[in-house]
């Protein structure tokens, strides 16, 4: 797979991963599509791309102007050949003392958003059978992680629609890529949510002694090029863990292979 002049469209773009992952398919000769919140700090990253590139801010938790973003994404070149799932938000703080809300929130940022998107793109990319959907879970969405309930439940639960959402599309010519970063150097610590749902504002040493950004984000498209359905961006004791909960790949192909013996038509037609 060559990502030269394919567009490529990643949320949560304006910092971190998302960042990294737009100069990685920049230098590679791509288009890119930067959404987030903030527009000024999108338009700082894009002024650094090298390449065509299109500025769509919103709030993944707003549909109005997610939808609005997908006919305009959909529009600039003519199709979305990468989406990337990738805005979100972490947690630092014990079940016993995490407010509801912060549950909700952070699953409805990391989750259920991430799903809305995806599905308003569908069909999109079913029409002209062809695509990569690819969304940024995290090591804590294959192993549980102490102080961070919320965000395994959504980091687990994407890793479920997405493996579910591949069998599917896997007679339809879309592609569906997983990735499960470990500690990155990115700002993912300090903007985590604590038990009362306030900004934690400090990292942690993991964190700031993690993979560079730049290094992960080759790793990650590197993969996506080679065709990996689950691609784990880690080190030392967080890429063992995830290792020891890979999906082996004769799972994926085995359910991939009940839709195209026409497991998905008998379940329609016995209602």
């Amino acid at each position: 797979m060559s990502f030269k002049d394919k567009t490529i469209w990643i949320t949560g773009a304006s910092s971190g991963i998302g960042e990294a992952l737009a100069r990685e398919w920049a230098s590679r000769g791509a288009r890119i599509i930067l959404s987030g919140r903030d527009e000024s700090r999108l338009s700082a990253v894009a002024e650094n791309l090298g390449t065509d590139s299109l500025i769509l801010p919103f709030d993944v938790r707003d549909d109005a102007a997610m939808h609005d973003a997908v006919t305009k994404a959909t529009a600039w070149t003519g199709n979305v050949d990468v989406f990337v799932a990738n805005a979100g938000i972490s947690q630092r703080s014990q079940a016993l003392k995490t407010d509801m809300q912060v549950y909700r929130d952070i699953i409805e940022i990391d989750l259920t958003a991430q799903i809305a998107a995806t599905q308003a793109l569908l069909p999109h990319m079913a029409e002209r059978g062809s695509g990569n959907l690819v969304f940024i879970s995290s090591i804590a969405g294959k192993v549980g992680v102490p102080m961070r309930t919320a965000y395994c439940a959504a980091k687990f639960g994407l890793i479920g629609y997405a493996d579910a959402l591949r069998a599917e599309l896997s007679v339809k010519g879309v592609e569906v890529h997983v990735i499960a970063p470990g500690s990155v150097a990115t700002n993912v610590s300090r903007n985590a949510l604590a038990a009362d749902g306030s900004k934690r504002g400090k990292s942690d040493d993991v964190i700031d002694n993690g993979i560079p950004p730049a290094e992960a984000a080759k790793t990650m498209v590197d993969a996506i090029e080679a065709g990996q359905r689950e691609i784990i961006v880690a080190r030392g004791m967080e890429e063992a863990m995830g290792e020891m909960r890979r999906t082996p790949d004769q799972l994926l192909d085995q359910v991939a292979g009940m839709v195209a013996a026409g497991y998905m038509e008998k379940m329609e037609a016995d209602g």
